[in-house]
């Protein structure tokens, strides 16, 4: 049966890019589109080739309700993912100092613990089927400190940790787990802020090292990648 990816944020960006990379390499996958707007998720699988098997699941990871009904739906649709890719999540920036509380929480709430809720919610299938892979997003703020960035590279050290733990836990249950360490990538999130594409790396670029590492034989993981614009970050 043609593997089954599922992709969370996947409406807009790199989620976005993904789903038609997915589709351009390999042979006609099943796609599960997760993402809080409907509207948004609709327009990306209407740019998918009529023959590509794929449905949209209207959830926001930060709520644990909506995952838990988005995975059974997922479930009864489709049934297990093949490849699950934790990719929702947002940036907001602030200091240690000025940034409230309720804001930090909500950074991390949908950066890091809602991956981990989509990861809990798949997880005990994928581990009885005996095989899969798993890529987490994390960012190249996961590996640095940036001022101004608190919340954000919080969360994203947290993820690039629990995807450590996962490598670990899951390494003789069949299930590859990758965790992708993008740069500044042209997106969403930069819009209005004045930097110019050509400072960006295309949202293509990054989609091609997923499935890159995806069509890796088997016995090969890249547990961690790190993707920058030529001339650095910003």
């Amino acid at each position: 049966m043609e593997p089954l990816i599922l992709i969370t944020g996947a409406s807009q960006g790199i989620g976005a890019a993904l789903a038609l990379e997915f589709v351009r390499r390999l042979q006609r996958p099943r796609l599960a589109l997760v993402a809080r707007s409907a509207t948004h998720l609709q327009a990306v699988r209407a740019s998918l080739p009529a023959s590509c098997e794929s449905a949209c699941f209207v959830a926001d990871v930060a709520d644990p309700e909506q995952v838990a009904a988005m995975a059974a739906a997922v479930q009864q649709r489709f049934g297990t993912p093949d490849v699950l890719v934790n990719n929702a999540g947002f940036w907001r920036g602030g200091s240690a100092e000025t940034m409230p509380v309720a804001e930090f929480s909500a950074v991390v709430q949908t950066n890091l613990v809602g991956l981990y809720a989509v990861t809990h919610a798949f997880l005990p299938a994928m581990i009885a089927r005996g095989s899969g892979d798993i890529f987490n997003m994390s960012s190249t703020a996961g590996l640095i400190g940036l001022p101004g960035n608190a919340a954000y590279a919080a969360a994203k050290h947290g993820v690039t940790g629990l995807s450590k733990v996962l490598r670990a836990e899951l390494l003789d249950k069949g299930i590859r787990v990758c965790c992708v360490h993008p740069g500044p990538t042209l997106s969403p999130s930069w819009d209005g802020t004045g930097v110019p594409a050509e400072r960006l790396m295309p949202t293509e670029d990054v989609a091609r090292a997923f499935v890159d590492i995806y069509q890796l034989s088997r016995n090969t993981v890249v547990e961690e990648i790190v993707l920058r614009p030529q001339r650095g970050d910003i």
